[in-house]
């Protein structure tokens, strides 16, 4: 019997699982950033259509994620099960999506880690034997993430330099146990094949941060735990990878994970990278860079998955990191956990 588990928190896919497709949907402000490329479909405004940001929100999942359907080359009807999360109150964005799929859906909260929690449940799924096709997805809305864990837009509240923006903006991809088929080409040369090989579930780490202004310095130590943690559990050195992008830290908490793993002896200066980073401009009143289910989601299923494609990147460690408060936890003068999950995918 093959061992499905190597060192302390890291498993590993002996039926590695395909990504066969992804799709990005991001607002009109993401767009304007130097990813703007990458992305499926770009909004012209952020209401998208509906009358409130929530219903907007559950929209741009859902279009995220039939984009990714379509992308992959199989129908709603092959589908086993979606795995989903957002930031707000019972998961309302995922679950409203679901009802209008009909497809069976499980729920998943792992604030802005999400999209790595669902592709690590996804892939396990399908290495596991009980499903064939999944999706993982995740999403997030300026607006929304505003309303409910700081100050209504009309209140006009002042941001500290360390915040970050909440990215308008969904991912999806689809994990199948088998590839896509029919060959695909992109600039005259064959697609590369995806395939997850290893999943490294993370921690809670508390450095026992209050700010809800600074996520960044948060999730930081919980991001530093999982990295170290993949690489002694897969022997690996952090040059094995040509990426390796963390989710929403943003420009102080990137810099805090650079600075406390070169204590360990890891240097990342040539592969690392966050997402929270590169999804704005430094000009676009962002201040310390992008947050959000929607922000790791969208820069993987985007630019990720299609450097991939092109075999751009060959092997990527993408690690997405998440603030475990709540409303309420704040207001009782809770500090604030941070974890993080990390998912290896190689081109084939």
């Amino acid at each position: 019997m093959q061992e499905n588990k190597i060192g302390k928190q890291t498993f590993v896919f002996h039926n590695e699982p395909n990504i066969i497709g992804a799709a990005a949907v991001v607002g009109k402000k993401e767009g304007q950033g130097p990813m703007s490329k990458w992305f499926d479909v770009i909004l012209k405004e952020d209401t998208y259509g509906e009358k409130t940001w929530e219903k907007s929100e559950s929209k741009i999942l859902k279009k995220a994620i039939l984009l990714a359907l379509q992308n992959s080359g199989k129908t709603k009807e092959e589908l086993d099960t979606i795995l989903s999360g957002d930031l707000i109150n019972q998961l309302m964005s995922s679950s409203f999506m679901a009802r209008d799929l009909q497809i069976p859906f499980l729920g998943l909260y792992g604030a802005c880690s999400t999209m790595t929690e669902s592709l690590i449940l996804g892939a396990v799924l399908i290495d596991g034997g009980y499903a064939k096709n999944i999706v993982a997805a995740a999403s997030s809305h300026y607006c929304t993430a505003e309303r409910q864990f700081r100050m209504p837009l009309e209140h006009g509240n002042q941001r500290p330099p360390s915040a970050q923006w909440t990215v308008t903006g969904a991912g999806s991809m689809i994990l199948s146990n088998q590839i896509r088929d029919g060959e695909q080409m992109i600039g005259g040369e064959p697609a590369k094949n995806l395939v997850v090989t290893h999943a490294t579930v993370g921690k809670i780490v508390d450095a026992g941060i209050k700010d809800a202004n600074q996520m960044g310095a948060a999730m930081a130590p919980a991001t530093v735990d999982t990295i170290f943690q993949h690489l002694k559990d897969t022997g690996r050195e952090a040059s094995y990878y040509d990426v390796i992008l963390s989710g929403d830290l943003g420009i102080v908490g990137k810099q805090i994970v650079i600075d406390l793993l070169k204590k360990e002896n890891i240097n990342l200066d040539a592969v690392y990278d966050d997402c929270g980073v590169m999804i704005f401009n430094k000009d676009q009143d962002v201040h310390s860079g992008g947050s959000g289910c929607g922000c790791s989601a969208s820069i993987f299923s985007g630019h990720i998955f299609k450097e991939m494609r092109q075999g751009k990147i060959k092997k990527a460690l993408l690690i997405s990191t998440g603030a475990l408060l709540s409303t309420i936890s704040s207001q009782q003068g809770e500090s604030i956990p941070g974890i993080a999950h990390a998912v290896a995918v190689e081109g084939r």
